[in-house]
């Protein structure tokens, strides 16, 4: 095994052959992706020269894409993101919660993502919150952090959404905490029948409004009888909603957040090899106690199925509901913070944090600083900083 092994290295090899195959079925999005995963981190993208503030080792550092969906830009979204959101976190339990759109579903979901994930979102948000508020669950309001994921291992497409829910809610005059069983959250039975209903009502009137659309195999659903038959047959299968046992503290669930915002379809770090025309990588079979084996897809296939997970220009797929929301979360946990009798998070001093690991000396561990830089349409073996020399 390689430990240099990337995405990129596979798109680099085979994308040309890709694109020239599947010209008249690739789109916009997926083939800039590609491009972006290509070029992230080399001299086409332009780069940058670092020197060390303490010790004076210079090295030079090529341009990230930034691109969501690439493998090598996640890292340090990821860690900011959740520096943002470490003063969010508050002393009590959090819940796992996921709602996952069954098969039937799904294909309609790939070939209307924008439209799908806006339903699928809407509707686990509207489940939560209605059961949370009812009397005899919880009766409170509560807030939550939704992310959107659209893969399983073994990059089949498989959309469902991760909710981090904390155990306690807000009584509706907002005098008192409201708290769940400590473990137990809300009854997963009566989460999964609402989402069904929710969901299936909303892609019903979306299709009487002509805003979906059928193509390949699913075409046939375009037919009212064939749709309805389809919507008809998924209300009558149980859709999957589980929740995990609650975390043992607000430093787990941000450990565990850090794994999930931000991941992407697969890591470079599960690729295991590349033979002639195949590659090779790393997956857990849940369907047998989460048993790690190895799996080897023609390069075409490959490629194939890390496309399926490209997300539409514009689409969030992070996003806070209810005590979380954005428009009033300061309120609401400053306000959560004095019902819970906690002090407020420490404000850390700008010149206290670290800088960021990209930005960090690999000899000495000091702060890395840019002397020079130069832009794609600028020779990459002459960069601004020798001009003077």
């Amino acid at each position: 095994m390689s430990a240099r092994l990337e995405v990129a290295d596979i798109f680099r090899r085979y994308g040309k052959r890709y694109r020239q195959t599947h010209d008249g079925h690739l789109g916009r999005v997926e083939r800039r992706v590609m491009s972006a995963v290509e070029m992230c981190r080399t001299a086409r993208l332009g780069g940058h020269v670092q020197q060390c503030q303490d010790c004076d080792t210079v090295r030079i550092a090529y341009n990230s894409c930034r691109n969501r969906h690439c493998p090598k830009c996640q890292g340090q979204a990821s860690r900011d993101w959740l520096a943002a959101r470490q003063a969010d976190l508050l002393p009590v339990g959090y819940f796992h919660v996921v709602f996952t759109l069954p098969q039937q579903i799904a294909g309609i979901a790939f070939q209307n993502k924008e439209k799908v994930y806006t339903i699928l979102f809407r509707a686990v948000s509207e489940t939560l919150r209605r059961i949370a508020a009812d009397p005899r669950h919880l009766g409170a309001e509560i807030g939550f952090i939704a992310v959107l994921h659209s893969w399983g291992q073994n990059l089949h497409y498989h959309p469902h959404l991760h909710c981090i829910v904390p155990g306690v809610g807000l009584s509706f005059d907002q005098s008192r905490w409201v708290a769940c069983r400590k473990s137990f959250f809300l009854p997963v039975r009566v989460l999964s029948r609402l989402f069904r209903r929710l969901f299936l009502e909303e892609l019903k009137q979306a299709y009487d409004q002509d805003q979906l659309r059928f193509f390949g195999d699913i075409a046939g659903l375009a037919d009212p009888a064939a749709f309805n038959r389809t919507v008809r047959d998924a209300r009558r299968i149980d859709w999957v909603v589980y929740a995990k046992p609650p975390f043992a503290g607000p430093r787990q669930v941000l450990a565990y957040l850090g794994r999930y915002t931000h991941r992407i379809a697969i890591s470079n770090s599960r690729l295991v090899s590349i033979d002639g025309d195949r590659v090779a990588f790393r997956w857990k079979d849940y369907r047998h106690q989460g048993q790690q084996k190895v799996m080897t897809l023609d390069a075409d296939e490959f490629i194939r199925r890390f496309l399926l997970h490209t997300l539409p220009d514009g689409l969030h797929r992070i996003r806070h509901y209810g005590l979380l929301a954005n428009g009033h979360r300061q309120l609401k946990l400053d306000l959560c913070r004095k019902l819970l009798n906690v002090p407020p998070p420490p404000v850390e001093e700008p010149d206290a944090k670290p800088p960021p690991l990209a930005h960090r000396c690999p000899c000495c561990g000091g702060a890395m600083a840019i002397i020079g830089a130069w832009t794609p349409r600028q020779p990459a073996c002459r960069p601004a900083w020798n001009d003077s020399s």
